[in-house]
């Protein structure tokens, strides 16, 4: 690992960085790059952007001082019997459900790393995320659930359980080599899954030339409707 905090291996580059993350370290990332955090995050999803967005209501915390990581993510916690909380794994959820949230998001938290699932649309990092500075991260499957709960220090605090429950709260987590995660948008708004389709439709005419069409069919595999069959 260089002084950077870039190691490589594999082909891969792995970076560790420091929460709150800093613009010169967001445009370091390349897609594809794997990385891990240390710091605070923070989770946030529809119910805590519905309240204090939606409804006006005050952020818990000064969100720009404790982080700038907001993760889409549903928690498994539980109380200890000293009443602090225990956060057993952390799944990450469908972040381009959240969409119409960020843009305004990102003005109110000065947030700069979206963490998730699935990721956002091209338009979204082009018109959303690069705008803003921000950087969206991917989960690596549902299995990484636990060992994303192996890199939580201690819960720092919760806010709004009791309103939006254990899935929507706001839980502030102190991490440790939390990851790994894939850079799945850079600084520049490009995607690396859409990279990555690109070059797989270029090869699926070619993988199905000769054969005879499916009996059945389904919305995504005809471009009309009234194909559809299943």
């Amino acid at each position: 690992m260089d002084g950077s905090g870039t190691e490589s291996g594999g082909g891969l580059r792995r970076k560790r960085l420091k929460v709150p993350v800093d613009d010169a370290a967001l445009r370091e990332l390349e897609l594809g790059d794997i990385v891990f955090l240390d710091g605070v995050i923070y989770t946030g999803r529809e119910g805590l952007y519905q309240r204090i967005l939606g409804d006006g209501i005050e952020p818990p915390v000064p969100l720009r001082e404790i982080s700038n990581a907001n993760f889409h993510c549903s928690p498994a916690a539980s109380v200890n019997d000293d009443g602090t909380y225990n956060v057993g794994a952390v799944t990450a959820t469908a972040s381009f459900r959240f969409s119409k949230w960020l843009d305004a998001w990102f003005e109110t938290s000065g947030c700069k790393l979206i963490i998730g699932k699935g990721g956002m649309s091209p338009e979204d990092y082009k018109t959303q995320l690069a705008p803003n500075g921000a950087v969206y991260l991917t989960t690596v499957g549902y299995g990484t659930g636990a060992l994303l709960g192996r890199a939580i220090k201690r819960v720092v605090d919760v806010h709004w359980l009791e309103e939006l429950g254990i899935a929507q709260a706001m839980w502030v987590l102190d991490v440790e080599n939390f990851g790994p995660l894939i850079v799945e948008s850079d600084f520049e708004g490009n995607s690396l899954f859409e990279q990555q389709n690109k070059l797989v439709n270029e090869k699926v005419e070619a993988a199905y030339e000769g054969l005879k069409p499916p009996a059945l069919a389904r919305y995504g595999e005809t471009t009309n409707r009234e194909d559809e069959v299943v």
